[in-house]
C-alpha cells in the first residue's frame, strides 16, 4: 500500500514521501493517526504542486539543519563508563548517552535523530545524526573505563631555563 507521509517517522520516511507499507500499518495506523494519507493519483498531484509551492521553505529548512550539522563538525564525545576487567561495558552506551553529552556541551539533539549501534565494549566508534533526509553529522565517540588511570604526558623540559643555570654556574667558577 502506498503511503504519503504527513510527518517524518522514525524508521519509515520523511514528511511528503511515499512510502510502501503493509495495508494493516496503513490502515490501522498511519491513516488514522494522521501521519499519512492514501498515495492516490490525485492526492500525488496535489502533493506535487505542494512540493513546488514551498521550494524556497523547504530550501530554509534544510539551509538550518545544514547549520545544525556544521555546528558540529568539530565535536568529538568521551564517554566514561563501568567496565568488567575484560572491557566489556556493564550495560551499554546509546543514544540517548550520547544526546545527553551533547547536551552538556551545548548542544540539545534529539535521541531520537541518532543513529547507532548499542556500545558495549571500549573503544572509537562513530554515531550518525540525521538532521535532515539530506544532511547528516557523524560524531566520533571515544568509549573509555570509568576507573581507567591516566597516562600522564611526559615532561619535556625546557632547554633555556637550563643554559642559563650552565651560564650561572660559569660565573660563579670564574
Amino acid at each position: 500500500m502506498e503511503i504519503i507521509l504527513k510527518e517524518d517517522i522514525i524508521g519509515l520516511g520523511f514528511k511528503n514521501d511515499i512510502v510502501n507499507v503493509k495495508s494493516g500499518y496503513g490502515r490501522n495506523y498511519l491513516i488514522p493517526q494522521g501521519k499519512g494519507v492514501i498515495a492516490s493519483e490525485s492526492a500525488k498531484k496535489v502533493l506535487a504542486e505542494n512540493l513546488r509551492q514551498q521550494a524556497h521553505k523547504l530550501a530554509a529548512i534544510k539551509d538550518a539543519a545544514q547549520q545544525k550539522a556544521d555546528a558540529l563538525a568539530g565535536v568529538a564525545l568521551t564517554i566514561s563508563a563501568k567496565v568488567s576487567a575484560t572491557g566489556v561495558t556493564y550495560g551499554s552506551v546509546t543514544a540517548a548517552h550520547v544526546a545527553e553529552e551533547l547536551k552538556k556541551l551545548g548542544h540539545d539533539i534529539d535521541r531520537k535523530i541518532i543513529i547507532m549501534r548499542d556500545i558495549k565494549k571500549v573503544g572509537d566508534y562513530v554515531a550518525t545524526i540525521q538532521f535532515h533526509k539530506e544532511v547528516t553529522a557523524e560524531i566520533p565517540v571515544t568509549v573509555v573505563a570509568e576507573n581507567a588511570p591516566v597516562v600522564a604526558a611526559p615532561v619535556v623540559e625546557e632547554e633555556a631555563p637550563a643554559a642559563a643555570v650552565e651560564e650561572q654556574t660559569e660565573e660563579t667558577a670564574e
